[in-house]
């Protein structure tokens, strides 16, 4: 699977408007923690969860292709056995930029993703954490950075 580059990265960021699939019920969940993250950023994140109504005070879409008008990115923040499905619908409804997060499932799978993407024109950045690359970001998501950097999985 191709690295994901800086560009992809920054380019995702520059979306001032995007859907976080996957988002849970759970206040507590990382997930919730993340969109809170991109409101505070001043972003309008709309939330994708089937079985909620509303997240945090905000209608809750039961998928991608329901957001009116559609949005140009969104986070998946899915199980990796539904991302596949995930990312066909956000391809129907014609968003342009893609970021999985947690995608650990099978490699090939993965690059199959990706590829799929890369044939529509739609740019995926996968296993990073936004967190990472928002600015000013905490003292842990700076340090998560650092390492990844070590490991030369860092995006360039």
């Amino acid at each position: 699977m191709p690295a994901t580059t800086s560009e992809q990265v920054y380019d995702f960021l520059e979306v001032r408007r995007l859907a976080i699939v996957g988002v849970s019920r759970n206040p507590k969940d990382f997930s919730r923690m993340l969109m809170r993250e991109f409101i505070d950023r001043r972003y309008e994140a709309i939330p994708v969860n089937p079985k909620a109504p509303d997240i945090d005070g905000f209608p809750c879409y039961r998928n991608v292709g329901e957001i009116d008008p559609v949005v140009e990115a969104a986070l998946v923040m899915t199980s990796p056995k539904i991302v596949s499905q995930v990312v066909d619908d956000c391809l129907s409804a014609g968003i342009k930029k893609i970021w999985i997060y947690g995608l650990m499932g099978n490699p090939k799978a993965n690059a199959e993703i990706v590829k799929k993407c890369a044939e529509q024109g739609v740019g995926v950045v996968s296993d990073l954490c936004p967190y990472m690359f928002f600015p000013q970001a905490g003292l842990l998501h700076r340090f998560h950075g650092s390492i990844l950097k070590l490991m030369g999985r860092y995006p360039v």
